[in-house]
């Protein structure tokens, strides 16, 4: 059964996040944060949010693997909500205030797979960081 593009949202959001060897409590805080105020999870039940994430780690674990996993994540995303999704990816990344070398290889790796312009991206990237910078 393919994911909805929700559940695939949700995906790419765990993916970032745990790709680093483990998903931290902020990480995990600002994956729930972001379904609870962005507008793409309208109707998205919170109460879902551990049995979506456990189904996509599960993956991780399986055959499918982590490629698997974008491939069917993406798969599942509309094109014009390939950037939202994007956006969404960077700011999990970004919430601890480092990005270790295996998150940004897979924000390369999303980047790679979804058809959105370089500098698109690179304006995502850009808004995030200046987001999170300290005074």
């Amino acid at each position: 059964m393919p994911l909805s593009t929700q559940d695939a949202l949700v995906y790419l959001m765990v993916v970032t996040g745990s790709s680093d060897s483990g998903m931290s409590v902020r990480e995990l805080g600002l994956i729930g944060s972001l379904i609870s105020r962005s507008p793409v999870f309208d109707g998205f039940a919170q109460d879902r949010l551990g049995g979506v994430a456990n189904a996509c780690v599960d993956l991780i674990n399986g055959a499918a693997g982590l490629e698997g996993v974008l491939d069917v994540a993406i798969a599942a995303l509309p094109k014009r909500l390939q950037d939202t999704a994007y956006a969404l990816a960077v700011e999990v990344a970004v919430v601890d205030l480092q990005l270790p070398q295996e998150e940004l290889r897979l924000l390369e790796m999303i980047r790679d797979r979804l058809e959105i312009d370089r500098l698109v991206t690179a304006a995502i990237e850009a808004a995030a960081r200046a987001r999170m910078r300290k005074a």
